[in-house]
C-alpha cells in the first residue's frame, strides 16, 4: 500500500486532533534532564523514568555533578529502573564526556550526540527535536509497531523505518508525527490487542482499512 500524500496528511490530521496534547512524556526542566531520561528510558516506561527524577537531580543537578557521581550512590537511586547498573555506567561516563568536552553542556548536533556513552540514534532525535526544536523522527517500538502496521513504512527494522518515514512524512511534521505515532502506540494501537474498533485512522489503516 502507497498512501498518497493527501491521505498522509489526514492521516496525521486526525492523529493530530485526537491528541492534541502529545508530546514528550519524559519529565524535564532542561536538555541536559532530558538527554539523562532519554537515556534511561531504554527498555522501560516513561513513569518509571520519572518517578527517580526528584531524587536523581536534587542529587545530581547537572552534568559536572553527575561527572562526580558515586556509582553505588547512583545505582540505588536508579534500581527500580531497568538495565539501571549499565545506565548508571553510562550517564556518569556520559556526564564526564560534556563536562571535559563541552563544559558541561549538551551539544546540539546529531554527530556529538551520539558519539556519548549511551546515546543512540533514537535518543539523539528526540534530544534534537524536543530538548531543541529540529524537526526529527525518533523511532522507538511504538513508533516503528504503528507506522509499519499501518501502512506509513513497511521495514524490517528501526533505521530503515526512520528512513521511509523522513520520506513519505512532509519535513516540517516529523516530530509531531513522532509523539502523534507514540501516543496511538500507548493509547490504542496495542502490539497485542489493538483497539482498531475505536481508531480514528481505521478506513486509512493497511491492517483495518481498505
Amino acid at each position: 500500500m502507497t498512501f498518497s500524500k493527501q491521505t498522509i496528511h489526514k492521516i496525521l490530521d486526525r492523529l493530530k486532533e485526537e491528541y492534541p496534547h502529545a508530546g514528550c512524556e519524559l519529565l524535564h526542566e532542561d536538555v541536559y534532564q532530558l538527554l539523562v531520561k532519554v537515556t534511561l528510558s531504554a527498555q522501560t516506561t516513561d513513569k518509571s523514568v520519572n518517578s527517580v527524577s526528584e531524587k536523581l537531580f536534587s542529587e545530581y543537578p547537572d552534568a559536572k555533578a553527575m561527572a562526580k557521581a558515586d556509582p553505588q550512590k547512583l545505582e540505588a537511586i536508579l534500581r527500580s529502573v531497568g538495565m539501571y547498573k549499565t545506565k548508571t555506567k553510562n550517564i556518569i561516563a556520559q556526564a564526564r564526556m560534556l563536562t571535559e568536552k563541552y563544559n558541561g553542556i549538551v551539544p546540539e548536533d546529531y554527530e556529538s550526540l551520539v558519539a556519548l556513552p549511551g546515546v543512540g540514534r533514537k535518543t539523539a532525535n528526540v534530544v534534537l527535536s524536543v530538548g531543541f526544536g529540529h524537526q526529527r523522527i525518533a523511532v522507538d517500538t511504538h513508533v516503528f509497531r504503528v507506522a509499519n502496521r499501518i501502512g506509513l513504512a513497511e521495514e524490517k527494522d528501526v533505521l530503515q523505518t526512520e528512513m521511509a518515514l523522513m520520506k513519505v512524512l512532509p519535513k516540517d511534521r516529523w516530530s509531531e508525527s513522532h509523539h502523534s505515532l507514540i501516543f496511538h502506540g500507548r493509547r490504542c494501537c496495542f502490539a497485542r490487542k489493538p483497539r482498531c474498533c475505536d481508531c480514528v485512522i481505521k478506513d486509512m489503516c493497511r491492517k483495518t482499512g481498505l
